[in-house]
């Protein structure tokens, strides 16, 4: 085959390849503009002849939550109604009277009042119940229609009558509402000598601005030498204000994530812009199997460019970029578009949406199909399953009793009444439970019928079904006190779980008296992972051994 032939050969299988991609592509439209054509007509069938009157609303918004239900937990439609909420979500500010409520048996009640807002400046405390709200019944509301009320413009004032515990008369006060701007910074301080600690709660529009200017104090005025970012729990938000945290500590150029999608012109990839504000101070990240997606990033950034030590348990693993577009009467469509690259050139993605299993299922990636990529000085690290720290903490696990003692506002309604009867406690550093306190409580849990399942017990009570029904003999007497061991017990478990619900009970309390500062600042007492950041940060040599490979 000569030089011509072989070029003809070339330019004809172009033609031919790019002839079926424009076939194939105008078939999937007209498959599209099909269903859509008859879902319309089907609609329009139903509202006419449907025996009943038919809510187009709900139904045609329950079809399109189904739909993108099975695409990933990521992609979302946002009503008009509904675009206060995500503006919420991507900068924390909204305006209204700065207060958390939540929904228990009917009523209405203050859950979680902000410092220094017009809530906690009116007078409202957590567990106050909500009754009015300018002079109209909230009884059969839901916290969102509640939540709604309360928001409003900044400026304006609403009424609200509200109910405290173990008092006998309601009060009624008027607050006027103000713009709330919630500080993903929750807390930073020095947790030791002149190790500093900044808490980030999420990714915002003002992250990392305000991890910037945290940082710069604890520098400036508490001398700080080295620094511990928290970023357990950190669910993520804007990629942008991740990239800018990542600047804040690598060399301007430093390439930190790129992105690959279906729409090839959408491909980016993002350098920091900036000089660096310290590129040289030990730093350590911390993480938990709660820290996904913009605080993957970070500390997935900050492991390829040996830039950081990563300590706690493996990420969660989302590695998806969601893009933002208009749609008619003011909606908007979060939509996943691409998934994102570390500098190591990995994926952190750890579940598959694109295959499901028969049941709708979707599974996570297998070790075994992770591929090893390196970071700037050579370190193994792999894709498929989010970050997996340099040091691994493992979470001491929660006992059973506790999820109930939580989930059934136990605990929540104990410090209520702690808080009452206790006008003032000790400052955090010095605040710890007595056993009087803790034998209140245990006369408050049983006052309450508390009771609880027990997943041991569930256990073998399948077991013994499935004994019995393969024909063993499960009236042996090792059975049978195998049985009475895992007999649910209150007395026995709230003494045998006496540290952990204290924990529990005494951070519940703490954060009546000094809010969200108060509460992490003892979550921070006996913390196993801080321990190690601060041991590695104590030792020279192994923070720079940890962030390069032998020779």
């Amino acid at each position: 085959m000569n030089k011509f032939h072989r070029t003809f050969l070339i330019l004809l299988l172009g033609f031919v390849t790019s002839h079926v991609n424009a076939q194939q592509t105008e078939n999937e439209h007209f498959e599209a503009s099909k269903q859509l054509d008859v879902f319309n007509a089907l609609f329009k069938e139903l509202d006419i002849f449907y025996v009943d009157t038919i809510d187009a609303e709900t139904s045609i918004r329950q079809g399109i939550d189904y739909m993108l239900s099975k695409l990933d937990p990521y992609t979302v439609y946002y009503s008009e109604d509904e675009m206060n909420d995500f503006k919420f979500m991507t900068t924390g500010e909204y305006a209204g009277i700065g207060a958390v409520i939540s929904q228990r048996d009917g009523k209405i009640i203050i859950s979680d009042p902000y410092e220094g807002e017009p809530a906690v400046l009116a007078g409202l405390q957590a567990g106050d119940e909500i009754l009015e709200i300018d002079g109209e019944s909230v009884a059969g509301k839901t916290s969102t229609q509640v939540s709604d009320k309360l928001k409003g413009q900044p400026n304006t004032i609403v009424k609200i009558k509200f109910q405290s515990p173990g008092e006998k008369k309601s009060q009624t006060v008027d607050i006027t509402r103000k713009r709330i701007q919630l500080d993903p910074v929750k807390y930073y301080g020095i947790v030791k000598d002149s190790i500093g600690y900044i808490y980030l709660s999420g990714f915002t529009d003002q992250s990392a601005a305000g991890v910037r200017s945290a940082f710069e104090d604890l520098k400036n005025s508490k001398h700080i030498t080295s620094l511990i970012l928290d970023l357990r729990d950190n669910p993520g938000g804007l990629m942008n204000d991740a990239i800018q945290l990542v600047n804040m500590f690598v060399p301007k150029g430093e390439l930190v994530l790129s992105t690959k999608g279906k729409v090839k012109q959408w491909d980016r990839m993002y350098r920091t812009t900036q000089e660096p504000v310290d590129s040289i101070m030990p730093l350590v990240v911390l993480v938990n199997r709660g820290s996904a997606s913009a605080s993957e990033i970070v500390a997935g950034a900050l492991q390829d460019l040996d830039r950081a030590v990563i300590i706690g348990t493996r990420t969660f693993g989302k590695g998806l970029v969601q893009t933002s577009r208009d749609l008619p009467y003011n909606g908007s469509l979060k939509v996943t578009t691409s998934k994102y690259y570390i500098p190591s050139g990995r994926c952190i993605q750890a579940i598959d949406y694109s295959h499901r299993n028969p049941d709708g299922s979707v599974a996570t990636v297998p070790d075994s199909l992770t591929s090893i990529f390196h970071t700037s000085s050579g370190r193994e690290v792999k894709d498929g399953g989010g970050i997996t720290p340099d040091f691994t903490i493992e979470e001491v696990k929660t006992p059973n009793i506790i999820y109930y003692l939580l989930s059934d506002y136990i605990i929540f309604d104990f410090a209520t009444e702690y808080k009452h009867n206790h006008k003032k406690i000790a400052p955090v550093e010095d605040f710890s439970l007595t056993d009087e306190d803790y034998q209140q409580f245990k006369t408050f849990v049983k006052s309450k019928n508390f009771d609880y399942d027990r997943q041991s017990g569930k256990a073998l009570s399948a077991l013994k079904e499935t004994m019995e029904f393969e024909g063993y003999d499960v009236t042996s007497a090792e059975f049978t006190a195998l049985e009475e061991k895992l007999k649910p017990d209150l007395d026995r478990d709230l003494e045998l779980y006496k540290d952990d619900i204290s924990k529990f009970l005494t951070e519940e309390i703490l954060k009546r008296y000094y809010f969200q500062k108060g509460e992490i600042l003892e979550t921070l007492k006996n913390d196993t992972t801080l321990e190690k950041a601060i041991e590695v940060l104590s030792d020279k040599t192994l923070y720079n051994e940890t962030l390069t490979i032998e020779n």
